[in-house]
């Protein structure tokens, strides 16, 4: 093994312990994030549990309109709205945003 590959394979060990020190460290130092790490794990796992029972959902929409009919409408209308708006600015700010391929263009001109 030459001089140069042997100074390589130690300053790739040196990196690693580094890397490793730095990776406990953040452990430590992340630890008081945890509850709200775990606040947010429940809830992906509650939206994934309804998308596997989307009936749940159906019917508990259905006893909303049963109970309080006037409410419900009241709500379809916003929720309605607000996804037009949100399909209308999406589509917006696609034909704003440049392509992909014209930004790799610009990019290599500097």
């Amino acid at each position: 093994m030459n001089s140069t590959t042997l100074e390589l394979a130690l300053k790739k060990q040196r990196l690693q312990i580094a890397s490793d020190t730095l990776r406990a460290e953040f452990g430590l130092c992340a630890a008081g994030l945890a509850p709200a790490f775990s606040g947010a794990d429940c809830a992906v796992e509650g939206v994934l549990w309804l998308r596997r029972n989307p009936q749940f959902l159906i019917a508990a929409g259905v006893a909303l309109v049963v109970i309080r009919p006037k409410r419900s409408w009241r709500w379809a209308r916003r929720a309605f709205v607000g996804w037009q708006v949100w399909r209308k600015l999406n589509d917006f700010l696609e034909h704003q945003r440049p392509s992909p391929l014209l930004q790799r263009q610009t990019l290599n001109r500097r």
